[in-house]
């Protein structure tokens, strides 16, 4: 439910919070062994909110110590499920208790209007927490037919210690979709945040103590990219989640590898295609959804909408519409709860998404609207909301993943050539068409290499039955859903000669 607070109230809030930067290891705040911190700097205003534990090799390999000793223990790992579901359920009403907190603290650290972060990002982390506690106790395995002298089992265990990185552009809902199964399989896990936004993890490790977690099944270490490979090269992890680039991702896999062949399991980049054809049932709609698909969150999404397809015939139409839905997401202070756009996760950040628009104008790309850093005065980092007329769509705009709020407009004349569009990329993460055509949106849907296709919408389906992955270089497996548990649990036959 949307607050009532204003911006004063949420400045004033904020001001009040003491934020807590340490790493949490076996179920207590430490520092980093070697006692280096980095500054942990809002987009906001670029004030540093807090020094953050800077993690190393020491304290990875303590880590993974606790988190394997927790698991060999059993407290956790050989629980009851009804006790896990209990403490996952109670775990989830924690994060809603602190709701106000934690969206506070995902605002100053990743620059997300507060406006999402207490109706999107908290409350769908909570959602998932909770949905795989109450999934504990409903799955079970399989009674094979067999011989009559036999009796054949499949089920399936935790696979031990488990690493989840996350990136900094959804940060708790991120670590939510790893966290929910990987601990409701019974595993241990350590939990390594952005430094980019480190805040809001760092903080519900404590809430998951006071559920009932025991001691060093949930750890969380902040710190740079050498710890995530440090994670992935370790011989005592058994399994690393990751999310973020497909750059990183195939390091990641590369670490695998070279160490114990742990499972790797990435959702990468996407640069999804958004068709538009002629008869699109309801053009104010669909340029609504279009505008959020690649302005909300300020474009740092993986499914963002970047590439949208628009037929010939509609083109003109489609885009003044469009235009006028822009105008809608001109970026503010996030802490405002009107604003719909806030600032770019970081001044490097920043800087990449200036340098595509840069890239678009020397390629040959018409802007139609955007284009420029504002609010430099805050201190903070925020760019408008821009569009290019593509007319060439092997240009870079148009094929690299930017992570901000550029799109790039691409025209087709029929579907064939949208299909073929749409598909010529390395990614397959996600992808719309609107028709009001039945046969044609059903047989678009078949042909689309993508993850996730939307009919007549965009980022719909937030609900947690639904898997979430990639084709191609978007990566592998699937969060959400009870095949995301699949991901953290080793399958076992077990065959019971009777006589």
């Amino acid at each position: 439910m949307p607050s009532n607070k204003s911006l004063a109230d949420w400045q004033q809030f904020a001001a009040s919070l003491s934020i807590e930067g340490r790493a949490f290891i076996q179920g207590q705040y430490v520092t980093a062994q070697s006692g280096k911190t980095f500054d942990c700097i809002s987009p906001i205003d670029g004030r540093v909110l807090t020094q953050v534990a800077d993690c190393d090799e020491a304290d990875v390999n303590a880590a993974v110590h606790v988190a394997r000793q927790a698991f060999n223990q059993g407290a956790w790992s050989q629980a009851n499920p009804r006790k896990r579901k209990k403490v996952m359920c109670r775990f989830a009403e924690l994060i809603r208790q602190h709701a106000d907190e934690l969206a506070v603290l995902e605002t100053l650290d990743a620059g997300k209007p507060i406006g999402d972060t207490t109706t999107v990002d908290i409350p769908g982390a909570a959602y998932c927490i909770e949905w795989y506690g109450e999934a504990i106790d409903k799955v079970g395995g399989e009674v094979v037919p067999a011989d009559n002298h036999l009796v054949g089992l499949v089920t399936r265990e935790p696979i031990g210690v488990v690493a989840c990185v996350v990136p900094w552009n959804f940060p708790l809902l991120m670590a939510s979709w790893k966290l929910g199964p990987a601990l409701a399989a019974g595993n241990s896990v350590i939990l390594k945040p952005s430094e980019k936004s480190p805040l809001t993890a760092i903080r519900i490790a404590e809430l998951a103590k006071q559920a009932g977690m025991p001691d060093g099944v949930f750890n969380v270490l902040p710190g740079g990219g050498t710890v995530g490979k440090l994670l992935a090269l370790h011989m005592d992890v058994d399994c690393l989640a990751f999310t973020g680039s497909t750059q990183v991702g195939k390091l990641i896999m590369q670490y695998a590898g070279q160490s114990n062949l742990k499972r790797v399991w990435l959702e990468l980049g996407g640069k999804s295609p958004n068709i538009v054809m002629p008869d699109c049932p309801d053009f104010d709609r669909a340029a609504n959804a279009a505008a959020g698909a690649i302005f909300y969150n300020m474009g740092e999404m993986c499914t963002a909408g970047s590439r949208l397809l628009v037929h010939r015939d509609i083109k003109d139409a489609f885009i003044d519409k469009l235009l006028d839905k822009a105008r809608g997401y001109q970026p503010s202070n996030p802490l405002a709860p009107a604003t719909s756009m806030g600032a770019i996760i970081d001044y490097i950040q920043m800087k990449r998404v200036l340098g595509y628009i840069e890239a678009g104008h020397a390629d040959g790309a018409r802007l139609l609207a955007g284009g420029k850093q504002v609010l430099q005065d805050t201190g903070g980092f925020y760019v408008e909301p821009t569009m290019f007329d593509v007319p060439n769509p092997a240009i870079r705009i148009a094929r690299e993943e930017i992570f901000g709020p550029v799109l790039s407009v691409v025209t087709f004349d029929t579907m064939d050539q949208a299909i073929e569009l749409a598909n010529a990329s390395e990614f397959g993460l996600a992808a719309a068409v609107w028709s009001s055509n039945l046969t044609t949106a059903h047989e678009a849907a078949r042909r689309l290499r993508a993850g996730t296709v939307w009919v007549n919408c965009y980022d719909e389906g937030g609900d947690m039955n639904f898997p979430f992955g990639g084709y191609r270089q978007s990566g592998n497996g699937r969060d959400k859903s009870l095949h995301a548990l699949e991901k953290y649990t080793e399958l076992k036959s077990t065959l019971v000669r009777l006589r």
